[in-house]
């Protein structure tokens, strides 16, 4: 497969293969600089149509494990907790203006922050691995 194809899940839902995952269903392209954050099109799909994304502010230092965002749904409130430590350098503010965009195209337009990694690489799971989480 190319660095872009994705596997379905067994609930339909793709996962690109070229991005790392966490287990709270956030990808993170590495490969970018700085790094691209955004939810799981599993995640997008679990939260229904997003209504509201609470963006911190660019300069924000953030550690892994912490809560750095909400996003709302009618269903629910959910945090972003974020998979690696760094510096969030941008945010993307068309989903803010627009959260269904996160929706419709989780990883590419709907994509949440960019971050400036520290240098300790991020212990995530490849696609296979968070294809397990899911299924």
């Amino acid at each position: 497969m190319s660095d872009n194809a994705t596997e379905p899940t067994s609930l339909n839902v793709d996962v690109p293969e070229h991005l790392a995952y966490s287990a709270e269903h956030v990808w993170v392209d590495a490969s970018a600089e700085p790094a691209l954050l955004g939810i799981t099109a599993y995640a997008a799909e679990q939260l229904g149509d997003l209504v509201y994304v609470d963006l911190p502010e660019p300069g924000t230092r953030i550690e892994a494990g912490d809560e750095v965002m909400e996003l709302e749904s009618a269903k629910a409130v959910e945090p972003l907790v974020s998979p690696v430590s760094g510096v969030i350098r941008y945010v993307n503010h068309d989903v803010a203006d627009d959260p269904e965009v996160i929706n419709h195209d989780p990883y590419g337009e709907g994509w949440i922050l960019k971050v400036e990694l520290d240098e300790d690489e991020p212990e995530l799971l490849d696609a296979a691995q968070y294809m397990k989480v899911v299924d």
